[in-house]
């Protein structure tokens, strides 16, 4: 990564010389107790196990019963299983599933570099010479800079009076060519994927961090007058949703950021 840093540090001198499963009402154990009256909503991950469904209330649980009946019945009232012959159903608890998978993450990123003009083509070498430091670095992660573009500002600073700034924005996506065999099968491959973009996000972050390092404190340096700004680098986690699922804050509070199989 340090390659990185030091070749956009040579391209800035350069161009300064020529210019889980979700309920709140599950226990310690994994157990989700019913609730008289009141549907119970359960949230479990795609291709994982579900949690247990005890037809109880938590407080029901805590106390002595003899000889109870269940009887579990599905979807259209039709009935699945049941201990023993149907005789008296006192209580009735209601457990609604839903199945979800996580989010696909990627992220929106900007960052900004001092230029000297607005005019001129070396703000538009720099702009291409950084999207592909950038996605060299994240490729072995199947991960690349998509939407990358950037404008020019004047900026009054104070104390420092007018200059001229790059406002540069970008896309950090998962899914670069490959990422389907990066998956080795895996059913959960948004796993895979968002495991190798929190860790292309952290490289970036990094890759900045570094740059402000080298030019703010080596006092033996003369800033270029194209450099990152410190403390201009900005991130923002952006999800979304496979097709056939969304999501619903507002009926699934519970779990908010998954990505449901329900009608939103």
């Amino acid at each position: 990564m340090m390659r990185a840093w030091v070749l956009l540090s040579a391209v800035l001198w350069y161009l300064t010389g020529v210019g889980w499963q979700r309920s709140a009402l599950q226990n310690k154990k994994g157990f989700i107790y019913g609730t008289p009256g009141h549907p119970v909503k359960i949230y479990v991950k795609l291709h994982q196990n579900s949690p247990i469904l005890v037809c109880m209330d938590s407080k029901r649980a805590k106390k002595e019963t003899v000889d109870p009946t269940y009887v579990w019945i599905g979807p259209n009232e039709n009935k699945l299983t049941e201990t023993q012959e149907e005789k008296t159903v006192k209580k009735r608890y209601e457990f609604i599933m839903f199945a979800y998978r996580e989010p696909d993450y990627s992220y929106q990123m900007a960052v900004r570099f001092t230029t000297k003009s607005c005019v001129g083509r070396y703000n538009d070498l720099l702009f291409r010479v950084l999207k592909k430091i950038l996605d060299n670095l994240i490729s072995d992660l199947t991960c690349h800079v998509i939407e990358p573009s950037y404008k020019c500002h004047l900026v009054k600073i104070p104390k420092h009076g007018l200059i001229h700034e790059l406002f540069i924005a970008f896309q950090v996506n998962p899914f670069a060519p490959g990422w389907k065999a990066a998956c080795n099968q895996s059913v959960d491959c948004e796993d895979n994927t968002n495991r190798n973009i929190l860790q292309a996000r952290d490289r970036i972050e990094e890759f900045f961090r570094s740059q402000a390092y080298i030019f703010y404190h080596d006092l033996n340096k003369t800033l270029p007058a194209m450099h990152f700004i410190d403390h201009s680098f900005q991130v923002v986690r952006m999800d979304s949703c496979r097709p056939g699922f969304g999501k619903n804050e507002a009926m699934h509070s519970n779990c908010a950021s998954c990505c449901g199989n329900y009608k939103i």
